[in-house]
């Protein structure tokens, strides 16, 4: 559904186009053009790159994958259960360039075994990147990641500073 109050714009990146949705003031999407649960485009209001916050977005993302930035301080709009909302809170908390496991991250919201619905429910983000959804892991490793485990591990690397941010490009 469209509503009057979300725009959106679209962000070239070293991992492909990244689409940028606000709503009012506070960004309340960040979608790479290949990602699970991807609502449909028409739900992304008007192309205005002059909304806020899509301009600071933009600018902090920028930063980002330049290897200058290793927090987002922008207003967040997340829509979704409260059970998802304690998960995304929670990511919001992982520290650049570390990851933990579902189990942990169940563990940290006082939830110990739910490590499945945790991992459903950062599957669900709808604010990658700046809520780092990419920083979990399973015990064994990598596991899936709703913009493809090249794109995971991407961001692990640049966060872990083992590419040279300035010339890593995956697309």
């Amino acid at each position: 559904m469209i509503t009057e109050t979300r725009a959106h714009t679209v962000l070239d990146s070293p991992i492909g186009p990244l689409t940028l949705v606000a709503e009012g003031d506070a960004l309340c999407g960040l979608y790479m053009n290949v990602q699970r649960h991807r609502p449909p485009g028409e739900t992304f209001g008007v192309h205005d790159p002059g909304a806020a916050p899509l301009g600071a977005a933009a600018e902090q993302l920028t930063a980002y994958f330049a290897g200058e930035l290793t927090g987002f301080d922008l207003p967040l709009a997340m829509h979704g259960t409260e059970f998802q909302r304690r998960v995304w809170a929670a990511l919001r908390e992982i520290p650049y360039g570390e990851t933990i496991t579902y189990g942990e991250l169940a563990r940290e919201i006082g939830n110990p075994t739910a490590s499945r619905a945790v991992g459903l429910a950062n599957g669900r983000n709808p604010v990658s990147i700046v809520v780092p959804c990419h920083r979990v892991v399973g015990t064994t490793g990598l596991t899936g990641y709703g913009g493809g485990l090249e794109r995971k591990r991407f961001l692990l690397d640049l966060e872990s500073r083992t590419e040279s941010p300035d010339e890593a490009r995956l697309f």
